[in-house]
């Protein structure tokens, strides 16, 4: 569909890009932390496993291309490099409009208990000109690196970067934000456990024990 319009009566789930984010610098872990294991398993596998229960197709957004080509996926570097997790999201929507789809499911590659169920959530009924987050027990109070964005964003977001606003919800005001409530998230598992990321040794292993613990996600 690179390039073309939309198939009619596609499934939702059909019509968004699936997009893994890998573009950070790793300093906190020390190596590539997506390629770190939780529970004998790579975790940037883990996350890819969710996003493909959901998607027709995925990508993945990283910089540092050498490594993460054992993955086999298609891959690009930032378009727009140096802005951090704002940039990842811009080559996202960048990307799933160049595939005729009506937005990108976004997830971070260091997030290895993401669930199908709860991404399906995020893509239920996707509109080009909306994000559809996840609230979380984060600062923010929800999860922008486990979302759905519209094709729309892109604009979006280069009118934040005209305002030399970097932050990666920057350009929420200017588009449809749809939050997924607490409770509905909590369906689907524990949010701190859900959106956990691994960005040092410490994080690996607290995720480690959680599953030796006996912790296990919903659908």
């Amino acid at each position: 569909m690179a390039g073309g319009a939309l198939a009619e009566g596609l499934p939702a789930e059909r019509r968004v890009l699936g997009v893994i984010l890998a573009g950070g610098e790793n300093r906190r872990y020390g190596a590539p932390k997506a390629l770190a294991t939780v529970g004998g398993e790579r975790i940037i596998d883990r996350a890819l496993r969710a996003v493909r229960e959901v998607t027709g197709r995925v990508v993945l957004v990283a910089n540092d291309e050498p490594t993460y080509a054992v993955l086999g996926l298609p891959m690009r570097p930032d378009v727009r490099p140096g802005i951090g997790s704002l940039g990842g999201i811009y080559t996202a929507v960048v990307w799933a409009e160049e595939e005729g789809c009506v937005g990108a499911l976004l997830a971070a590659c260091d997030m290895p208990f993401l669930v199908p169920g709860l991404l399906r959530e995020l893509v239920r009924d996707p509109r080009p000109d909306e994000v559809v987050v996840p609230a979380s027990d984060s600062r923010r109070g929800l999860e922008p690196l486990c979302a759905y964005y519209g094709i729309a964003c892109r604009r979006a977001i280069e009118r934040a970067l005209e305002r030399g606003d970097r932050a990666i919800i920057s350009f929420f005001p200017d588009v449809r934000v749809r939050r997924i409530e607490h409770a509905v998230v909590t369906m689907f598992g524990d949010p701190e456990k859900l959106f956990w990321n691994v960005n040092t040794p410490e994080d690996r292993e607290k995720a480690e024990t959680w599953l030796r613990e006996g912790w296990a996600s919903g659908r």
